[in-house]
């Protein structure tokens, strides 16, 4: 069986949104697109390419597979555009109708939680998501890697917005810095 990876690139303030590119999630106003491209370095490539075997499939929710769908088939060649090609891709919303237009992409249109734990129960491939935060949220997956840049952004969608008085606790079983400073921190659920 599978477990769900959430892979994150987050600043010290918590800010997931639109690391990746300038105009790639302008939602409320967002002015800071691409703010992780400056330490992209091989260290984080090999966290991300560690999980992203053979024996994975993507998990996003709507937003997140809409802006991949728009931005990663239209790159040219390269490693990760060829395996978001080849990869199985199940997409979490209510919102959505089937069929979906990239190749390989599957809509989970019940119950998210329920529809997830069902492709845990019956797949060996991990099961990882990058960015849709309010799927990670969600699922509070096994396992996080989180990608912490040593920057504030003080604006944007947060990885963990207010969440009241939810007391979760992860344990930290392994780590890493970068040569530009991001943390590379990998993450599961405490036990007990």
């Amino acid at each position: 069986m599978g477990k769900v990876v959430a892979l994150e690139q987050v600043t010290l303030d918590g800010v997931m949104q639109a690391p990746g590119h300038p105009d790639e999630d302008p939602r409320g106003g967002f002015r800071h697109g691409g703010w992780a491209v400056e330490r992209q370095d091989p260290a984080m490539r090999r966290a991300m390419g560690a999980r992203m075997s053979d024996a994975w499939s993507l998990l996003v929710g709507r937003v997140t597979y809409a802006r991949f769908f728009d931005y990663w088939p239209r790159q040219p060649p390269n490693p990760i555009t060829e395996a978001f090609e080849r990869v199985q891709k199940y997409v979490v919303s209510t919102t959505i109708t089937e069929p979906l237009p990239w190749a390989g992409s599957t809509l989970l249109d019940d119950d998210g939680a329920a529809a997830v734990a069902e492709l845990k129960g019956r797949l060996d491939e991990n099961l990882v998501i990058f960015g849709s935060g309010g799927l990670v949220r969600s699922l509070l997956p096994y396992e996080m890697v989180l990608m912490i840049h040593p920057i504030l952004l003080g604006s944007g969608f947060r990885l963990f917005a207010d969440e009241g008085d939810a007391l979760t606790a992860f344990d930290l079983v392994a780590s890493e810095v970068t040569g530009g400073g991001v943390l590379i921190g990998t993450y599961r659920l405490a036990q007990g």
